[in-house]
């Protein structure tokens, strides 16, 4: 990281009225991202964040391998499938021309469509019920130095349902871009199938990406993308980023991984709030979202 990226750590960058953090977003590189010129053999992963971006990063990159970790083991996340709207993107794609490319977003359907327009490319849309979603990006807030002061949770979670975080709003990202699976080669996967199924998931991509896995693959896949596995690999973990811009005396990047944590943090009034602004905004789409582990929940009964 250059000296330039540390002086960028309080800037916000707004493009078409969405707050993008400044260390990794330039007026420039979100330009680029919309121009981009997709390949048919490209590999687009999508989310909005702590949504499961890192785990599918993984979960490709070890499909593509066919089980093999050596270079989800060698080689950081962010240079494997580089984010298309930071700054370092199109250096780093340059650098490594190798087919297919992966490449990871956060932008929403209506900034990257356009780009995306007629093209093969394969997309693969990871999304989590929008409660772990705030809880897990409210805790990113607060390790992460380069976003805003998270401020308390009820105001967090305000913010969040009316969109005005980094990267914008949940719902337009989420009813984007999944309304997108007739026009787009896309494939959706969700964070609670990748905690419920993980083999399953991992199937379902390779199946997607034409990569059809021999059983000791798909297990030796299984095996390097469990929760546990990735929390210690310092090429997903984040722990290579110096702590400047993640402090990582506050927490961990990878923190828990599990369904139903927003509880820890919701009370019985931040739930109905929730319930009621979500079920006007979802109103007319016909996503499910699993809100619980089922196991956990037997479990404790």
């Amino acid at each position: 990281m250059s000296d330039v990226d540390m002086a960028r750590l309080d800037v916000t960058e707004t493009f078409h009225g969405i707050s993008f953090p400044g260390h990794l977003h330039t007026q420039e590189s979100l330009q680029h991202a919309m121009k981009f010129q997709f390949q048919d053999t490209d590999i687009l992963i999508v989310s909005y964040p702590k949504s499961g971006t890192t785990w599918m990063q993984e979960i490709v990159t070890l499909t593509l391998s066919r089980g093999d970790p050596h270079l989800s083991r060698t080689v950081p996340n962010w240079t494997r499938a580089p984010w298309l709207e930071q700054y370092y993107c199109a250096a780093t794609l340059k650098a490594s021309p190798t087919t297919p490319r992966v490449i990871t977003t956060h932008l929403p359907h209506h900034l990257l469509g356009p780009a995306l327009q007629g093209s093969k490319a394969r997309v693969i849309y990871v999304s989590r019920n929008p409660k772990d979603v705030v809880v897990s990006f409210y805790h990113f807030h607060k390790v992460a130095n380069f976003l805003p002061e998270a401020g308390s949770f009820p105001e967090f979670l305000t913010r969040f349902l009316e969109g005005k975080l980094d990267f914008g709003s949940w719902f337009e990202h989420i009813k984007g871009w999944t309304a997108q699976e007739g026009a787009l080669n896309l494939l959706h996967i969700t964070f609670e199938q990748m905690s419920m199924d993980l083999r399953g998931s991992i199937e379902k991509v390779g199946v997607f990406l034409q990569c059809g896995l021999q059983e000791e693959e798909l297990s030796s896949c299984v095996e390097h993308s469990r929760f546990s596995s990735m929390k210690d690999n310092k090429m997903i973990n984040y722990s290579l980023v110096p702590e400047e811009i993640i402090d990582h005396k506050k927490g961990s990047f990878m923190r828990k991984g599990q369904i139903g944590d927003w509880r820890s943090l919701f009370t019985e009034e931040l739930d109905q709030y929730f319930e009621r602004i979500f079920t006007s905004k979802m109103l007319g789409c016909n996503l499910e979202f699993v809100w619980e582990n089922v196991e956990e929940e037997e479990s404790h009964s």
